[in-house]
């Protein structure tokens, strides 16, 4: 039993920021959770999926771990229901990190994104991208994610649609295709992002670093740049018509 215990609690580490205190808790939790397990090691993976969807977000933050942590495991087993899960941690992370309006982040400054959110994004943003079916996309709109870690995250043709990003590290991150207009990217770290084609219209950009990000063919239609840093950035092709530079 122990050996499952220490597997499990390895399998939710794993999807937590590094140096995380809540892992010491988590751990205590896995004791219970692994009598769950026992008790659903048999089930279908149809029916594994059933229960997962019903415990994600109705219990606490380490049962929502442990139920990401299950569901990236079918994802990968079961390719069949690799996109189905992808909508299902998308919903989600928009159901419980929803975009809020200037006025309430006045009143809620910080960007200390929940562990169980995190854990979300990260699952999606490792995934295997050719198990994703053509010509669909991820959505992430609407949603307040706030220095989320996404280093390297393959987010290609996602839907990021007034999403709040400040403050995030989106590093390496692939953004190609993506939908960006009206997102706030203010002091969001892109070193070295692929943006091709990624729509950035209206969005924030302010003090943002953009060092070597690929930005060809990107629309920055009354993108706010201010202070932000574009050393070798490839703006080939971009439209930067109406951008603004300074205040």
């Amino acid at each position: 039993m122990f050996t499952v215990i220490i597997h499990a609690f390895h399998g939710i580490k794993n999807i937590l920021p590094k140096n995380n205190s809540q892992i010491s808790k988590i751990f205590l939790r896995i004791h219970v959770l692994h009598k769950q397990v026992n008790q659903t090691q048999h089930q279908s993976p149809k029916e594994s999926l059933r229960i997962a969807i019903e415990q994600l977000g109705n219990k606490t933050i380490e049962t929502s771990l442990a139920v990401i942590n299950d569901l990236e495991q079918i994802a990968q087993n079961y390719p069949q229901y690799h996109w189905r899960i992808m909508g299902i941690l998308t919903t989600f992370v928009r159901e419980n990190a929803p975009y809020m309006p200037q006025e309430k982040l006045r009143s809620n400054l910080s960007t200390k994104l929940r562990v169980d959110i995190q854990a979300a994004l990260t699952v999606i943003a490792r995934r295997d991208v050719n198990k994703d079916p053509e010509n669909e996309q991820l959505d992430l709109s609407h949603t307040d994610i706030r220095g989320a870690n996404l280093n390297r995250a393959n987010l290609e043709h996602t839907n990021l649609y007034q999403a709040n990003l400040a403050e995030a590290n989106l590093t390496e991150a692939n953004l190609a295709g993506a939908i960006l207009s009206a997102a706030n990217l203010e002091g969001t770290n892109l070193y070295l992002a692929n943006l091709e084609g990624a729509i950035l219209s209206a969005a924030s950009l302010k003090a943002a670093n953009l060092s070597g990000a690929n930005l060809y063919c990107a629309s920055l239609y009354l993108a706010r740049l201010h202070g932000a840093v574009l050393n070798d950035a490839i703006l080939d092709g971009a439209n930067l018509r109406e951008a603004k530079f300074s205040e």
